[in-house]
């Protein structure tokens, strides 16, 4: 079970048509809240079976609230769609913040490349950026001005000179040219990015064509990424630990869903690997890792697994169900 607390919409800001802010303080008289570092995201309890992370774009500093930013998804599963339906002082359930885009500490200097909604974990950074000194510059891509979010909090920042914003609408120069919006690689320099996936893609192509090496390159994910190769179509089996009982999951259906159908109870919730709901411990196997929850420390040690999405390199999994 993951351990969830509660907290209290104070504010809800209308920041363009289709992105509401929230403000979210303890709801405890007495409690405060984690601190969180740069880059991290919460998981935000909206209903039964529906949980959903969201990145923390307010300043690290500031210790009493929360700041997340939703963009209404046409495409949503319930998550946006519940968010927009708030009210200050409605009470949430949220996980205690996780990092999975953390800021390299010893970077000298950062480039961070926004598009759209991926604005908001790179504001987290900069606030921290700006803290600690370390030079850096923000480009902010949107379709035009009325779709860019935080656009008169980003005006008024103390680095504000270090923003450029790109409004698509407004110049054809303003679309993302590697040429213009990328420093030269060098020793300690890190690039930040976040926004639809396509945009990642071609940030990340042109900085590696730049001469970027992987390790300094880094990208938030709001979507978990597809399955892909080999692993998708391989049958294998998992034994259920406690009974010994074996369980057949064939190509394209999930650990989870042939579980559930088997008459297992299982804790599940978004079902797309991004709210560790559904993790349990490996204790034979390799699994194949394809959630966005899990730190890829954690991925690493193959301890856990999330059931809705991972699937298994090996043939056999022993997991503590």
């Amino acid at each position: 079970m993951i351990e969830r607390f509660p907290v209290r919409i104070e504010r809800i800001n209308r920041e363009t048509a289709d992105i509401v802010s929230l403000d979210l303080v303890s709801h405890d008289t007495g409690v405060k809240l984690p601190r969180f570092e740069p880059g991290a995201h919460i998981d935000v309890d909206l209903g039964p079976n529906l949980v959903r992370p969201y990145s923390l774009c307010g300043n690290p500093d500031e210790e009493d609230v929360y700041r997340i930013g939703v963009l209404k998804d046409r495409a949503s599963r319930g998550g946006s769609e519940a968010v927009h339906r708030l009210h200050p002082g409605d009470v949430l359930k949220i996980g205690a913040p996780r990092n999975l885009f953390p800021l390299v500490r010893d970077a000298d200097r950062a480039v961070l490349l926004a598009g759209g909604i991926g604005i908001t974990p790179l504001l987290s950074m900069a606030h921290a950026l700006h803290a600690r000194g370390v030079p850096f510059g923000l480009h902010y891509f949107t379709r035009d001005r009325h779709s860019a979010a935080f656009l008169p909090l980003i005006e008024a920042v103390p680095f504000a000179a270090n923003v450029t914003f790109h409004f698509c609408d407004e110049t054809s120069s303003a679309m993302f040219d590697a040429r213009r919006d990328l420093p030269a690689p060098s020793d300690g320099l890190h690039l930040y990015t976040c926004g639809p996936e396509g945009f990642m893609v071609a940030v990340t192509a042109c900085a590696r064509a730049q001469g970027y090496r992987d390790d300094t390159i880094h990208q938030e994910h709001f979507h978990p990424l597809s399955v892909v190769g080999e692993e998708q179509d391989r049958e294998f089996t998992v034994v259920d630990a406690a009974t010994g009982r074996e369980y057949r999951v064939p190509k394209g259906r999930s650990i989870a869903r042939v579980l559930v159908e088997a008459g297992l109870d299982l804790e599940l919730s978004c079902e797309q690997g991004m709210c560790g709901t559904c993790l349990v411990d490996v204790l034979e196997g390799e699994p194949e890792h394809h959630d966005i929850y899990q730190t890829d420390a954690e991925k690493a040690s193959n301890l856990r697994i999330a059931v809705c999405c991972s699937r298994s390199r090996s043939t056999r999994l022993v997991l503590d169900l």
